[in-house]
């Protein structure tokens, strides 16, 4: 009965949520405004799996790649079954990767046609053993010819997928302390044969995912592992020859990959699941399935070794039993659940930004993060760029029923992050009842109700004066029912100190890398002005500074440009472009061209709340801003030293040229700014602020 009254809420405050925003977007943005808000937040179509396993056909000779400087070696041991092995051949072929690699096959004395046909295919590096060393032997032979940085073991009885070797690569490069990256492993009907494995504390191994979607988002996140399948791995040629490569003590097959990842961890480094990098595996071709006769009877024997060996570290792992979703990431100390409106586009918003460094910061301190947005919206790109960080992205259709989602999953999270008050207040009621446990934290983002006032005292109109007390009351409601309050100001934390005295309420500010200031005075040009144009703030400031401000500094300076970039603009910015002196330039991919080559940035901002992205992201890059104290509301930024400030479209322009032709004073603010985001917005600061909000 409970739970079917908290699915009816949660539906019903999701519909009066939509409508309410719905109306205020009209108000806001007009029809087509709103129109084009929608389009950007439903769902898309999902990308399917589809597999791609080169057809069966009579031998002809091909060519494989053979680089003269490989630096990846992809080593398949063979022993008969010719016909997979030119299928896996013939896969490699027609998948190419940007990395130089050599293919290298050890055939461990075949008795089928291997030994006449594998040397026909030009580049091959074919090498066959004068004995049956079985397969850790043909591994090891293999290794010991190999050329390249890494090695990649590859079972002949595979199809590899798009992408696969440059995923399984890439991940050494983009992520900290790896020692073993592995693939997710398909069945040849489709289904999942591994998301890398569990080893529990008796020795034994699961297949993560073993038979499930492989489109399923569990199994699509770039993730620690206890080991990954030999079928598919890869592992720095040094580390892997330090090792004395796969052990013998495994021969001939059977627990040499699972005791491998575990050196690597003890050796400090990591062990990765990659999804990006899809294998087809024909399980049972090389070896069968029968464990109990020939050479698949040695899984049995061999797991008794690993645990003579490995039994004390085993004490850490979880026991056969444990719930899957804790034993897949059970290095993870503590699990975490976010919500927002929609996935975060960090190169799009500034508040997508923080969100996206938030997940960083909580995954680098041992967190298992899973994710969410209100519209379960799979989103190319960024989703993705979520899944490579560690994060557990959710979307529709696998996560259709929220409430029986949250009646299954809620008891394993101990902090959940509901991001703004239109969101918080539909999951509320969900997470108390189906998460007693958890630390409940409402994310403001920035406070609406504060931003909404100084709109409506700006434009000087009633109606706005009632939306805005109408979300200061949901806000404060919120507030007093969380247990805590996220703000990014000093200035808001001290309004609701007055506003909700016995509510908690902590400081998260924006998070940022220091990128420092990489061009001179002198190597710059011009202004510029960079946000989302979904928020009206952002609009407001564009339009005000081009026909207030801007032809004050142009009756100076005509030689300046004011270059206008950011996403989601209407006409009305768009149109700025034709004006004499105004680049539009919208959303760009990559912002560091104008943070290094634009001499100041301005952020004439009116009205809103929060601490602005755009002045912190300026200020790392060591560009001075020009801004009204709006802008820099919260910035602990001491005018005239970090900042310009100004109010006055007349002060504004004086400020701007006084900045753009002293390059003392540029210098000056450049320094700064950069110290002040290093002090005050660094991930050093978000991860003090982070560690604060768990119980105990």
């Amino acid at each position: 009965m409970e739970r079917a009254k908290a699915s009816f809420n949660f539906r019903r405050q999701r519909a009066s949520s939509l409508l309410s925003r719905g109306l205020r977007s009209l108000r806001s943005r007009g029809l087509n405004g709103t129109v084009q808000r929608i389009k950007q937040e439903v769902r898309p179509v999902l990308p399917g799996t589809v597999l791609e396993v080169p057809a069966s056909a009579p031998f002809a000779p091909f060519a494989l790649p053979c680089p003269d400087a490989p630096r990846v070696s992809v080593i398949i041991p063979v022993y008969n079954h010719l016909d997979h092995t030119l299928t896996c051949l013939r896969s490699i072929l027609a998948q190419p990767s940007r990395i130089a690699a050599e293919i290298i096959v050890v055939d461990d004395c075949s008795s089928d046609a291997s030994a006449e046909t594998l040397p026909q295919i030009d580049g091959l590096r074919y090498q066959r053993n004068p004995e049956n060393l079985g397969f850790i032997g043909a591994c090891n032979a293999g290794a010991a010819s190999a050329r390249g940085e890494y090695l990649v073991f590859l079972n002949n009885d595979t199809a590899v997928q798009p992408g696969w070797l440059d995923a399984l690569i890439d991940t050494f490069e983009q992520h900290d302390k790896v020692g073993l990256v592995g693939a997710k492993l398909i069945y040849p009907d489709g289904r999942l044969q591994e998301a890398g494995g569990i080893v529990f504390n008796d020795a034994s191994g699961w297949n993560y995912g073993r038979f499930q979607d492989p489109a399923a988002p569990e199994y699509n996140y770039l993730r620690e592992v206890d080991y990954c399948s030999g079928a598919a791995i890869a592992v720095p040629a040094e580390l892997f020859n330090r090792f004395g490569g796969f052990d013998t003590h495994y021969a001939p097959a059977y627990y040499e990959d699972t005791d491998l990842a575990m050196k690597v961890w003890a050796s400090g480094l990591r062990v990765l699941y990659q999804p990006k990098s899809a294998v087809v595996h024909f399980e049972g071709i090389s070896s069968g399935t029968d464990t109990s006769t020939g050479i698949k009877a040695y899984q049995v024997v061999n797991q008794q070794k690993f645990l003579a060996r490995w039994g004390e570290r085993l004490r850490a792992h979880p026991a056969p039993g444990t719930s899957i979703e804790i034993a897949r990431q059970h290095r993870d100390a503590r699990r975490v659940l976010i919500i927002d409106a929609t996935t975060p586009a960090p190169d799009q918003d500034s508040g997508s930004l923080r969100m996206v460094n938030l997940m960083q910061v909580l995954r680098a301190d041992g967190c298992a993060v899973s994710f969410f947005a209100d519209n379960r919206a799979w989103v190319e790109r960024y989703t993705d760029e979520l899944q490579q960080l560690g994060v557990e992205v959710l979307w529709h259709p696998f996560l259709a029923d929220v409430p029986g989602w949250f009646a299954e999953h809620g008891k394993r999270f101990d902090l959940i992050v509901l991001s703004r008050h239109y969101i918080a207040v539909q999951y509320m009621e969900l997470v108390r009842q189906h998460a007693p446990q958890a630390q409940l934290v409402f994310d403001t983002v920035d406070l609406h109700y504060l931003r909404e006032q100084r709109e409506a005292e700006l434009a000087d109109r009633d109606d706005l004066r009632r939306q805005a007390a109408q979300t200061r009351d949901k806000e404060l409601d919120l507030i007093r029912r969380s247990d805590i309050t996220l703000v990014v100001s000093p200035v808001e934390q001290a309004l609701l100190a007055s506003e909700a005295p016995q509510a908690r309420v902590d400081i998260l500010s924006n998070v940022h890398e220091v990128h420092g200031c990489r061009r001179s005075y002198r190597e710059r040009n011009d202004l510029v002005f960079m946000g989302g144009y979904q928020h009206t703030p952002n609009v407001d400031a564009v339009l005000w500074f081009a026909d207030e401000i801007l032809p004050l500094i142009r009756a100076e300076a005509p030689e300046i440009t004011f270059h206008v970039v950011g996403s989601k603009a209407p006409d009305s910015v768009r149109a700025l472009g034709e004006r004499p002196g105004i680049s539009f330039h919208g959303f760009v991919p990559d912002i560091a061209p104008f943070m290094d080559n634009c001499r100041l940035a301005v952020a004439p901002l009116r009205f809103g709340a929060g601490v602005k992205g755009k002045v912190n992201m300026s200020m790392s890059y060591g560009q001075p801003v020009v801004a009204t104290p709006i802008a820099i509301e919260g910035m602990h930024a001491e005018a005239g030293r970090d900042v310009l400030i100004a109010e006055t479209p007349e002060a504004f322009a004086e400020e701007v040229l006084r900045a753009y032709r002293d390059p003392e004073l540029w210098q000056q603010l450049s320094e700064h700014g950069l110290a002040n985001v290093e002090a005050h917005f660094s991930f050093e600061a978000a991860r003090r602020a982070a560690r604060g909000l768990f119980r105990g």
